[in-house]
C-alpha cells in the first residue's frame, strides 16, 4: 500500500475546484492508457460539490465519458431518486450534464429495486464481480480511483469505526445500525477499496482534524476506518486548511 500524501487547499471551495481538476486528469491518463476509466465517487458536501466543479469546467470534455465506468462507495438503502441518495446528489451535480453510456453507471439498489439490503449488495458484488479483469487480485476491476469522503468519526464509505464489516473480506456490505442515519446502507469493503489504483480522502472543516490527524498516524481501521483507506500506488488526503490543522507539523 502507498504511503499518504497530504494536500492542503485554502477552504472547501478551492478544495472542490482542485479536486475536479485532479479527476478530470486521472480520468484522461486512465484513458490514454488503456482506452477506458473506473472511477468511484462520493457523496458528501464537498464530493457533490467537486462533482458540480467537474461539470462547471471545460476541461470535462477532454474525457471520453461513454468509456468510464463510474461506481460508488457506498449508498442508502432508500428508493431510486430519493433526495438522500448519494446517486441523486451524483446525478443533479454531474451525471445529467454528460453523455454517459447507461450500462457503465454502476447503481447501488434502493428497496424499489423489491430486494433487500442484503441482495441489493451481493448484487453490486456480481457486478463488480463481472467487470474485474484477468489479473485482479480480488473478485471486482482495479478502480483508476477512488474517492472517499470522511466524517468526523473517521467513516469512509459506509463503514463506521468498530463495526464488522471492517473486518469483511466480502467486496461488498450490507451495513445496519449505520451511527449516522439512515441506518441501513450498502458499502464497498477495505480489500475492494484498498485493491484501487489511486484512493483520494477528501475532508473539509475543523470538526475533521482530530479524525484525520488519527487517520495519518499508527491508528488502525478499526477505530479509525480512514486509516486502512490507501491505495495501491498512490494516496492522497486532500484537505482544507481547517480540517489539516491537528496534523503535527514535520
Amino acid at each position: 500500500m502507498s504511503v499518504p500524501t497530504v494536500i492542503i487547499h485554502r477552504d472547501a471551495d478551492v478544495l472542490a475546484k482542485a479536486v475536479a481538476a485532479r479527476v478530470v486528469v486521472r480520468a484522461v491518463d486512465a484513458q490514454s492508457a488503456r482506452g477506458s476509466a473506473h472511477l468511484v465517487l462520493t457523496g458528501g458536501t464537498v464530493g457533490i460539490a467537486t462533482l458540480a466543479e467537474i461539470a462547471a469546467s471545460p476541461a470535462r470534455d477532454a474525457v471520453d465519458w461513454r468509456a468510464v465506468d463510474l461506481w460508488w462507495g457506498d449508498e442508502r438503502f432508500l428508493p431510486s431518486g430519493d433526495a438522500e441518495r448519494n446517486e441523486t446528489g451524483a446525478r443533479k451535480a454531474l451525471l445529467d450534464h454528460l453523455d454517459l453510456a447507461p450500462e457503465r453507471v454502476h447503481v447501488m439498489r434502493g428497496p424499489d429495486s423489491g430486494m433487500t439490503v442484503e441482495e441489493a449488495a451481493d448484487a453490486y458484488a456480481e457486478e463488480l464481480r463481472r467487470a474485474a479483469r484477468p489479473g485482479d487480485h480480488v473478485p471486482a476491476p482495479v478502480f483508476d480511483l477512488t474517492m472517499l469522503g470522511m466524517g468526523p468519526d473517521g467513516h469512509v464509505a459506509s463503514l463506521f469505526p468498530g463495526m464488522p464489516a471492517l473486518y469483511d473480506t466480502r467486496p461488498v456490505v450490507a451495513v445496519h445500525g449505520s451511527p449516522k442515519p439512515p441506518p441501513t446502507r450498502i458499502s464497498l469493503t477495505l480489500p475492494v477499496i484498498r485493491n484501487s489504483a489511486e484512493v483520494w480522502v477528501i475532508a473539509a472543516g475543523e470538526e475533521k482534524a482530530e479524525a484525520v490527524r488519527a487517520a495519518l498516524s499508527e491508528s488502525g481501521p478499526m477505530p479509525v476506518p480512514a486509516a486502512g483507506a490507501r491505495g495501491g500506488s498512490r494516496t492522497l488526503f486532500l484537505l482544507d486548511r481547517a480540517a489539516a490543522s491537528k496534523i503535527p507539523s514535520s
